[in-house]
């Protein structure tokens, strides 16, 4: 029953995901569109949900630093490698180097945002339905 229930619900908890960490990477180039030769990144949505569902969520493992000895060893994860972060090629270049182009970088962001807040009424009407069968 609960293998049932989470594969219902699996499609849109791993696109909650990626679309939260889309918009980190979105931030992170609003946020550094005055920095010189900063690159802006994105990844492709669809081909890593497509590889979330049928592989699961492969998380790498993060090494954290210990300054002391005295330091607890802890084993974190990292959602999303740097290396699957692919770069954008802009449409106009500037002269610093920088590559993010504000227009766009604000049309993605909304868009995702738009996509993320869709996604969750959908869950959210998954759930209730789900819900109200169980009663």
């Amino acid at each position: 029953m609960i293998d049932k229930l989470d594969a219902a619900l699996r499609f849109n908890r791993e696109a909650l995901n990626l679309r939260a960490q889309r918009q980190e990477v979105l931030a992170a180039n609003i946020a550094h569109a005055d920095t010189p030769n900063y690159k802006a990144r994105d990844f492709d949505f669809a081909g890593r949900l497509t590889q979330a569902i049928e592989h699961g969520r492969a998380l790498q493992p993060v090494q954290m630093a210990a300054t002391s000895p005295r330091h607890i060893q802890a084993d974190a994860s990292s959602p999303m490698p740097e290396r699957d972060l692919l770069y954008r090629v802009p449409s106009q270049s500037s002269i610093d180097g920088n590559t993010v182009e504000m227009d766009a970088e604000r049309i993605n962001f909304a868009d995702n945002a738009l996509r993320y807040e869709a996604n969750l009424t959908v869950v959210s009407a998954k759930i209730k339905s789900l819900l109200s069968a169980a009663q």
